[in-house]
């Protein structure tokens, strides 16, 4: 199966605006919140739903990078994770964390970075946003922010991909490879 395009790069920014919006609407501002993204491209989704909050809010929210690698219920089956750097330099104890992510599929990632998040301290809320919602899940975890929900069979595969990681913006579906990717849109 060729890649299908599910999202242009105008649709990805139109997402993103829109979800941006959605949490200072359903957050009643931005006091309180911490934006962290999820290692690879949760990161720089939520980069620029903190840039889009700056034009329109006039306000920083922090940003956070967390690698979910250790959190992972999947060590056993596989190769070693590649580790990377966590960097969450404020303080979580009492804010509203939303967790920021390419993909939601079965919601394992999900769950790994909520038990990280809770090692940085106890948020009063966490949140979830994800640009694609591919449904599939395994746990019970919902997003509340989504940019597309996209109905995907099984052996399809939902990437992301970023001007910031691969150089454009553009969401697409693609045959599954047999090998495991690195992108946390497929677990």
């Amino acid at each position: 199966m060729p890649e299908k395009v599910i999202l242009s790069a105008d649709e990805v920014l139109r997402a993103m605006r829109r979800i941006a919006h959605e949490i200072v609407e359903r957050n009643r501002g931005t006091e309180g919140l911490v934006f962290v993204g999820i290692m690879s491209r949760g990161v720089p989704i939520a980069r620029r739903l903190a840039a889009l909050i700056k034009e329109f809010e006039d306000a920083d929210v922090p940003i956070g990078s967390l690698d979910i690698g250790l959190y992972r219920d999947d060590l056993s089956q596989g190769p070693s994770p590649q580790l990377r750097k966590t960097d969450i330099s404020v303080s979580l104890q009492g804010k509203r964390v939303v967790l920021v992510d390419d993909v939601l599929y079965t919601g394992r990632t999900i769950r790994a970075a909520m038990d990280a998040v809770m090692d940085f301290g106890r948020p009063k809320t966490v949140q979830l946003a994800v640009l694609v919602d591919r449904g599939h899940r395994e746990l019970p975890i919902r997003a509340d922010y989504v940019g597309k929900n996209v109905p995907t069979a099984h052996q399809e595969e939902v990437q992301v991909r970023l001007k910031e990681t691969d150089g454009q913006d553009q969401v697409v579906i693609v045959e599954a490879s047999t090998g495991k990717e690195e992108s946390g849109g497929n677990r």
